[in-house]
């Protein structure tokens, strides 16, 4: 991606609190000692762009590096450059963990699609196809309160997409478990953040009516969903990595 280039742009959408940010800006330094790096972030939440600045302060050999914070959702960020008509192009964009959040998906895609330069490309890191989540969302995410801040979206959805806009890629398998052990185990802090995190629904082991509650005890235990490796149920976090090219 930088090649021939004087300086690498990097542009993070929903970059969090930049811990796996920071881990790229490394990989690219250590592969382009001498080059500048200009790394952008767009990121909705306040108090995540304060910890990231705060992260930045504290991490050495960031001296090459010039950093810019957007606190703004990547469709804001996408309106906002659209009205400004100057398109600016990046090297390299990453998408991790975040286009759950996204409303249009496709048209996302080709906007920043649309921002690659030269040998340039996209991360993006899903859900697999292949995981617990798939066939959780599919079986149970009717019956779940989803609120309309989080699409059930996996890689065998994203591949599609891509295919319909006709876009090159390659995807990667990230083999990935979470322990959920805690789970079945009642009256335990975690367990409850836990369900939280799995169903995407706020106090769900309160709220939860019973017979939804015991069918996902069961499942959650079933091998499509998990393994059990010494004494702990481990739910299959497996992620693709898809890389699109310019």
């Amino acid at each position: 991606i930088g090649d021939t280039k004087s300086e690498i742009k990097i542009l993070s959408i929903g970059g969090g609190a930049g811990e796996i940010d920071l881990q790229i800006v490394s990989k690219v330094q250590a592969q382009y000692p001498r080059v500048c790096i200009n790394n952008e972030v767009v990121e909705p939440s306040a108090e995540q762009i304060a910890k990231y600045k705060e992260l930045v302060a504290k991490t050495p050999n960031l001296e090459n590096v010039k950093f810019a914070w957007h606190n703004e959702t990547s469709s804001e960020y996408q309106r906002r450059m659209l009205e400004k008509k100057e398109v600016q192009k990046w090297d390299f964009i990453h998408m991790i963990q975040m286009l759950y959040y996204v409303k249009d998906i496709p048209a996302t895609l080709k906007f920043f699609h649309s921002l690659l330069g030269t040998n340039a490309k996209i991360l993006i890191i899903v859900v697999s196809g292949s995981s617990g989540w798939d066939k959780l969302w599919r079986k149970y995410g009717s019956r779940l309160p989803q609120d309309d801040l989080c699409l059930y979206v996996t890689s065998d959805d994203l591949t599609q997409m891509l295919d319909n806009l006709g876009l090159k890629y390659e995807c990667y398998d990230f083999l990935s478990t979470l322990d959920i052990s805690d789970c079945f185990t009642d009256g335990n802090e975690t367990a409850d953040l836990l369900w939280d995190f799995l169903t995407e629904t706020c106090n769900f082991n309160a709220t939860a009516p019973p017979d939804l509650k015991a069918e996902l005890v069961k499942d959650l235990q079933e091998p499509e969903f998990s393994t059990k490796k010494e004494g702990k149920v481990l739910f299959n976090n497996n992620l693709s990595f898809i890389v699109i090219g310019a």
